[in-house]
């Protein structure tokens, strides 16, 4: 007893066994012995698990089905329940393989769902495998009601969704029972980014049970409600190939059945054929299956609506879009009954609160389609009506007044037209007023007497239909509401000065510089000023200046110059040169410092046509002298050179390029050296050569060592670097810091340290200076020079070539109007000579000629 009680030995007994019959094939009669063994062994180990799978095990091995599941039934009954989910494991593994009858492993299926629940899904996809799709279905259904539950497979209820609809769909004919119709709108409802999918999987259920109109349904009311352009597409796809699929198969049946009947008709005359007769009556063109046309006619129909059916999904998502409004109008050009219904629904649809666009254009483009078809009373309708909307912008209810005014102008009432404007422009009364303060809410209606764009049309209307007291009235009511822009002035003040009311005018140009300032005041005073000095010149002089002074002062200095130059043009024209100059001078002081080099060069062109050139000269040192950025002060240098160099003078020339170059780096300004260069060469001599090249070194020192002349890149990245990342910088750039560099760079090719003054052909050329050790014939160093110091070979004869200075005669222009009084006089003194040797008869007759 002690033997047959041990599950050791019994364990041990089973595994040997088992190990004698691996490799035999299953009928072999060592398996009975086996199964025999595990027999005897139950009877005293009926509560071991261990046992009953490796029991099991052996018999799904063997194949014996109907042993095999009496085993898994006994083991079921012999062990506890908290066993059980060993054995079902093996169960179901065994029920899943081929060959086992489906009505079976069904039942072990259902049995194992008492056990545990949580198995649905297994049973769900044995009955996918299985094709049975009535269980299928029903136990999806369960599933996807089941709010507790929790797929042990990790699938969401969308995919279970997707599944059951795909299986309602595919085998509609094999499932009853259940309404698809419902199922399937659930999902529309709970999933919505499958709409379009779920959608045409209804319609396909219907399409299988050959319910072809109810397809037709499903899929119209997809397309109605769908609101994503990609869902509208998957159903108008799918819809479309329903129509063809059905068009074609129509064509072939008929094509086979019309085949027939010619081969019927070849065979025998039957018209003598009762029955035959009979039946083709019965098949006339009322009985007639042939609606080929009807099903072309339908599919053409579906293709003309795609882009209303898919305009019609941009509205749903939006119904306040007015866009896309205009375009389901244009939609339906040519039918006009269309147009006006989309319109009124357009309108009736549209806030004008939440609109996406100008919701007053579909009132405007309403009334304008009744007026292409000159029915002109009912656009005069739709326009009353579209005034009274609550806009969300004053400017969208003034431009529907406008668009109606300008409709009667194109129908000849002007009256009717002027009448709007003046109705549109009219201020609400103080009880209309205090009405709409107790509300709280004010509509645009309140705010549309002060509507810009509405009193511009008007007063445009006026000057071209009305006369100039009406026009004045309403240019007086646009000043009094404060609405007025500096074009309304200058417009205002044209008007008068057209019907010559030339101080109303002026008038309204004072009042515009008071009611606005800079910037915007800048054209009424520059329109006000030059038609002031047009209108009266001379004759008011004293006001203009006053006009002029106040002009300046009340200007800023970014706009002062146009200002400046027009008082200046006035006193040359009417007052005096004097004054003239002194309102350049002013000018120069008033203006930004971006300004000032140009406005010195108009200053310095007028005083040497008015004055002469020696004029200049006290304002090319004031303007110098003034304080200009360095670059212009560099610039006046160099023009002032060049006009002392015209009028001969050499040495002051000299002097202001000498004056310039301490603003000038020959790094990175070579031009003014160039030039500088270029005049000593014309006009100087050795000693003023040499003196510009020292000048030059010592500028150039200056910026190395002093300054630190950085690239400009490098200024521009940080202006605040250290110097000694400076330095590094000006190293990797290629810039030394040592002025043997520049004495390197500035010596002559030849080397030594004598100034290299050669003879060629009778000229002289002069070299550069050396400032580094001088250096012997024999080689040896003599001793250091001193790097400032210049020196000079000696005449080696007195025979050089002297040195000729050009003489040129002193233009004209330099004395102003005394050259001509100059001129003057020697005519006089000539006029004298020639008269003393003449009688006074001769002397009168000569008069007389003259």
């Amino acid at each position: 007893m002690s033997i047959a009680g041990s599950y050791k030995r019994w364990h041990a007994d089973l595994q040997e066994r088992l190990e004698a019959v691996r490799g035999l094939p299953i009928t072999h009669s060592q398996y009975e012995t086996v199964n025999n063994t595990f027999e005897r062994a139950l009877a005293t180990m009926h509560k071991m698990p261990r046992i009953w799978i490796m029991y099991l095990q052996v018999l799904t091995q063997q194949k014996l089905v109907t042993k095999t599941r009496h085993a898994f039934d006994r083991a079921l009954c012999a062990l506890p329940v908290t066993q059980h989910g060993r054995i079902w494991e093996y169960y179901l593994v065994f029920v899943s393989q081929k060959g086992i009858p489906i009505e079976t492993s069904l039942g072990v299926h259902r049995r194992c769902l008492m056990y545990d629940p949580s198995h649905i899904e297994d049973l769900i996809e044995f009955s996918i495998n299985s094709e049975l799709w009535q269980e299928t279905a029903e136990r999806l259904s369960g599933v996807l009601n089941d709010g507790q539950f929790y797929s042990i497979k990790g699938k969401t209820k969308h995919r279970l969704w997707l599944e059951l609809c795909d299986i309602l769909t595919q085998h509609a004919s094999e499932i009853s029972g259940l309404n698809v119709d419902a199922i399937i709108r659930g999902g529309i409802r709970k999933f919505t980014d499958e709409v379009g999918w779920l959608w045409t999987s209804l319609a396909d259920y219907y399409i299988r049970r050959r319910l072809f109109e109810k397809a037709r349904d499903i899929f119209e009311e997809g397309m109605a409600t769908v609101i994503t352009v990609r869902d509208f597409s998957v159903i108008f796809d799918a819809y479309s190939q329903f129509e063809e699929s059905v068009l074609s198969k129509k064509m072939e049946t008929l094509g086979v059945i019309k085949d027939e009947v010619n081969e019927n008709e070849e065979e025998d005359d039957d018209r003598l054929d009762l029955e035959k007769l009979k039946k083709r009556i019965d098949s006339f063109w009322f009985n007639d299956d042939n609606d080929v046309d009807l099903r072309l006619a339908r599919l053409e129909y579906l293709m003309d609506r795609r882009p209303e059916l898919a305009n019609s999904v941009f509205l749903r998502q939006n119904p306040h879009n007015v866009e896309q409004w205009h375009r389901r109008v244009r939609l339906f050009e040519g039918n006009p009954t269309k147009q006006i219904l989309t319109y009124t629904e357009a309108v009736r649809t549209v806030d004008p609160t939440k609109a996406v666009g100008k919701p007053h254009t579909l009132w405007v483009a309403f009334a304008k389609l009744y007026e292409s078809h000159n029915d002109v009373s009912n656009a005069r309708v739709i326009f009353d009506k579209a005034v009274q909307v609550g806009y969300k912008a004053v400017d969208h209810l003034a431009s529907v007044w406008c668009e109606w005014a300008e409709m009667e102008l194109r129908h000849k009432n002007f009256k009717g037209a002027l009448e709007l404007m003046c109705r549109a422009t009219a201020e609400p009364s103080d009880e209309v007023k205090r009405r709409v303060a107790v509300d709280g809410n004010e509509p645009v209606q309140m705010k549309l007497h002060k509507s810009l764009r509405l009193w511009t049309f008007y007063v445009d209307l006026e000057e071209s239909l009305g006369n100039l007291e009406s026009t004045r009235a309403v240019y007086e009511r646009i000043l009094d509401l404060r609405i007025a822009t500096p074009q309304v002035i200058i417009n205002y003040a044209m008007l008068l000065e057209d019907n010559k009311y030339f101080e109303d005018a002026f008038k309204v140009y004072e009042r515009g510089v008071k009611i606005f300032k800079y910037p915007h005041v800048k054209d009424i005073w520059v329109t006000y000023l030059s038609k002031f000095v047009k209108r009266y010149g001379k004759s008011k002089l004293e006001r203009a200046r006053e006009l002029f002074e106040h002009a300046v002062e009340m200007a800023p200095a970014e706009s002062v110059k146009q200002l400046y130059l027009q008082y200046a043009k006035l006193e040359e024209d009417f007052g005096l040169a004097k004054r003239a100059m002194r309102v350049y001078d002013q000018a120069t002081k008033a203006v930004p410092a971006n300004e000032k080099l140009g406005m010195y060069a108009i200053y310095i062109s007028r005083a040497a046509e008015i004055f002469g050139v020696p004029k200049t000269r006290e304002i090319y040192e004031q303007a110098i002298e003034s304080g200009l950025p360095d670059k212009d002060v560099k610039t006046m240098c160099v023009k002032y050179a060049e006009l002392e160099k015209s009028l001969g003078e050499i040495d002051r020339g000299r002097a202001l390029f000498k004056q310039a170059s301490q603003f000038s780096d020959p790094r990175s300004d070579p031009d003014f050296w160039k030039k500088w260069q270029e005049f000593e060469f014309q006009h100087g001599n050795e000693d003023t050569v040499t003196e510009m090249f020292r000048v030059k070194r010592s500028i150039s020192a200056s910026y190395s060592q002093t300054h630190f002349m950085l690239p400009e890149y490098v200024l521009q990245k940080d202006q605040l670097r250290a110097l000694e990342e400076a330095k590094d910088v000006l190293k990797k750039a290629g810039v030394g810091f040592e002025m043997e560099a520049l004495e390197r760079r500035l010596s002559p090719p030849s080397g030594g340290g004598e100034l290299a003054v050669k003879e060629s052909g009778g000229r002289k050329r002069v070299g550069f200076v050396s400032t580094g050790s001088i250096q012997q014939k024999d080689g040896g160093e003599k001793g250091t020079g001193n790097r400032e110091e210049i020196k000079l070979l000696e005449d080696e004869s007195d025979d050089d070539p002297t040195v000729e200075i050009d003489q040129k005669e002193i233009p004209s222009a330099v004395f102003g109007e005394l050259a001509r009084k100059r001129d003057e006089l020697e005519k006089d003194a000539v006029d004298d000579e020639e008269n003393k040797d003449i009688g006074a008869l001769e002397r009168i007759k000569r008069m007389r000629r003259l």
